[in-house]
């Protein structure tokens, strides 16, 4: 599925859960992602990291980007966790998921009790200053269609678990944030 080493523990069956994280393009989904990976690694954690983009290009190759083709991907996605999820693993998920009803049905999937939404909470004008790969400018030329944040809509989270101010904090105190939170809930142990 992912990012697994041998010689980490693997929860229990049952008791696996997902990370989800969302957020505008840009917003550090993918690198904060990789740190709670790396962090809950280095706490004997097995884990799964699951990462938008990259599955874009595999399990949803040829999908568009309308609303229907979006919510496919991400429904594609919430089935790859869930299905970690109950085989144990924790399964960290770093992908736009801009409509927050699909983002619900994950969640119901994959089991309220073990759904972690974290908003990464970036205005779109420090996404599009950070962007290292041009996208925002090309949307904004008309070069790309329904671009979330620019031609299509993000509907950020009501309540996530986790609200993360990237501007002022950094990863590595968002990791800690996020990570303290699971050892709170006493999804991972405190090491």
């Amino acid at each position: 599925m992912g990012d697994s080493n041998s010689g980490e523990a693997t929860p229990s069956a049952g008791s696996g859960f997902c990370i989800w994280f969302t957020g505008l393009p840009a917003s550090g989904k993918s690198t904060t992602a990789q740190g709670v990976a790396e962090r809950l690694k280095v706490l004997g954690v097995g884990v799964d990291l699951l990462d938008g983009d990259s599955l874009r290009n595999t399990v949803s190759q040829g999908i568009g980007f309308s609303r229907a083709g979006r919510d496919k991907h991400i429904r594609r996605v919430g089935s790859l966790a869930a299905e970690g999820v109950k085989n144990g693993r924790v399964v960290v998920c770093a992908t736009i998921s801009p409509y927050r009803s699909i983002r619900e049905e994950c969640r119901s999937l994959i089991g309220p009790d073990r759904f972690v939404e974290v908003f990464m909470d970036t205005p779109v004008e420090v996404c599009e200053r950070r962007d290292p790969k041009g996208l925002y400018a090309r949307a904004r030329r008309g070069e790309i269609l329904n671009f979330t944040g620019v031609s299509d809509p993000y509907e950020p989270p009501e309540t996530p678990e986790l609200s993360l101010d990237t501007v002022h904090s950094s990863i590595e105190r968002n990791v800690d944030r996020i990570v303290s939170r699971l050892v709170h809930r006493k999804l991972v142990p405190w090491r």
